[in-house]
């Protein structure tokens, strides 16, 4: 993120889509255009009663099935924007397979964020290709967030990860402390004109 300093109170919402059948699974899953599972669904709606009240002045979604339904039921349907840089880390060749699975088969240890992905029925991505994506988003946030007003997205657990790393200045390979579970909200901002991260993978209160 850009060294320019920033005195408002703004914040960067960052909410993790719901649940899938691949995530609960542990499943890569990017360009595959999978709906919420009931339980998915569910935790959209937590979402929005978590966000009630709260206005926001750009709201951003990536294309993704996932991420539209959980934008759509947390209310904001009709209120956002769509966003390619926010799609999901393309997997290549480990669309669809779990971290156990590839390492399984690759007979050695194995780290997205270190050893990135080969390509397959997609070319795959390098963080540091996710990296330009994540920057971009914040760059097109920024006016927002500098006229006062709040942004929120809607994405991806590892989009959203590289959007953290980026946002504090971290290597792209850092993306890989930020863990981030499905149907969550996180809140990135300032203090003391410096960016930092104010909440983290928190789970919206149910009735």
């Amino acid at each position: 993120m850009a060294s320019t300093p920033h005195h408002h109170s703004s914040r960067l919402v960052l909410v993790r889509h719901g649940e899938t059948e691949w995530s609960r699974t542990g499943q890569h899953t990017s360009v595959t255009d999978l709906p919420l599972t009931e339980t998915g669904e569910q935790q959209a709606r937590n979402v929005g009663t978590a966000l009630a009240g709260r206005t926001f002045g750009l709201v951003l979604s990536s294309p993704r099935q996932r991420a539209l339904q959980t934008a759509e039921l947390a209310g904001y349907g009709a209120h956002m924007h769509l966003d390619e840089n926010l799609s999901e880390w393309d997997y290549g060749a480990y669309e669809g397979r779990t971290s156990v699975d590839i390492v399984a088969g690759l007979g050695h240890p194995w780290n997205l964020w270190l050893d990135g992905v080969p390509a397959g029925e997609t070319p795959g991505e390098s963080r540091d290709d996710v990296r330009r994506r994540a920057t971009a988003v914040i760059e097109r946030s920024m006016p927002v967030l500098d006229g006062g007003d709040d942004v929120l997205c809607f994405a991806h657990g590892h989009m959203l990860r590289a959007i953290a790393a980026a946002w504090i200045d971290l290597p792209a390979q850092d993306g890989a402390v930020f863990s981030l579970a499905t149907g969550t909200i996180s809140e990135l901002g300032f203090e003391h004109e410096r960016a930092v991260i104010m909440h983290w993978n928190s789970e919206p209160r149910t009735a």
